[in-house]
């Protein structure tokens, strides 16, 4: 993953609930200044860490072994091009002329050459992908994070990051677009995007998991991480070096 823990990005719904062993979550309180809510977060990461064992994980598991690779691999590849609407509007809103060209491209190639985005020609022909999301759009406009939050189901995230998730299902298309099994798209495409993403960084959170003694801080730190590279759109953040 590159940056940090690349996938992370799409994890909200998996990543909080990552990690199998029950125990992980009970780890002694750490002392951090942006966490003023530790114990009710671990309370809700012990919750999340329960439904990943029990649904999230198993379901992601027999996805992989039932669902040959190419398969989930076009399945994968459509929903990426679902969300790339989201991507694009918060280009725009941070007048990042280049990458909302780049976003654009990608969605007329991959929806048109790449049969509904379901083959990743942009990809093949060098148009980068990336993600951007309205938590990311507030940060740049100077919006600070606030005290980190583990939400139920969703995961990391911190106040900044909850609106900007709230806002970025307003900019979906399909939030406002109805048809006749509308509904049913939109649950499945909800599941299937949980799914997804749990199957495809099964080996990375267990690996995670085994190499943390206290897999709630772990994952903590590599959240705040992810969000500052994605901030800086893969750049070395400057701003913030120690001072020797």
């Amino acid at each position: 993953m590159a940056p940090l823990l690349r996938s992370l990005a799409a994890l909200f719904f998996a990543l909080g609930a990552a990690g199998c062993a029950t125990g992980s979550g009970r780890a002694s309180a750490t002392t951090d200044p942006n966490d003023p809510y530790e114990v009710q977060n671990r309370k809700v990461f012990e919750l999340n860490q329960s439904l990943d064992k029990h649904v999230a994980l198993p379901v992601a598991k027999f996805y992989v072994h039932a669902v040959p690779e190419p398969a989930r691999e076009g399945i994968h590849n459509f929903l990426v091009n679902l969300d790339v609407p989201v991507t694009f509007a918060n280009d725009v809103l941070q007048g990042e002329v280049k990458r909302a060209g780049q976003t654009l491209g990608r969605f007329t190639v991959n929806s048109t050459v790449g049969i509904g985005g379901l083959v990743d020609v942009a990809a093949k022909i060098g148009i980068p992908e990336h993600k951007a999301d309205f938590g990311e759009t507030l940060a740049v406009y100077g919006v600070g994070e606030g005290p980190y939050l583990v939400l139920p189901l969703l995961g990391p995230s911190n106040p900044r990051d909850a609106v900007g998730y709230g806002v970025d299902i307003a900019l979906d298309p399909s939030t406002w677009i109805t048809w006749r099994s509308s509904t049913y798209f939109k649950l499945g495409r909800g599941t299937l995007d949980l799914i997804d993403e749990r199957a495809r960084n099964i080996d990375t959170l267990n690996e995670i998991e085994r190499s943390s003694v206290d897999l709630y801080a772990t994952l903590r730190s590599l959240y705040r991480q992810h969000r500052q590279a994605e901030i800086n759109h893969g750049n070395a953040d400057i701003q913030n070096l120690p001072n020797f």
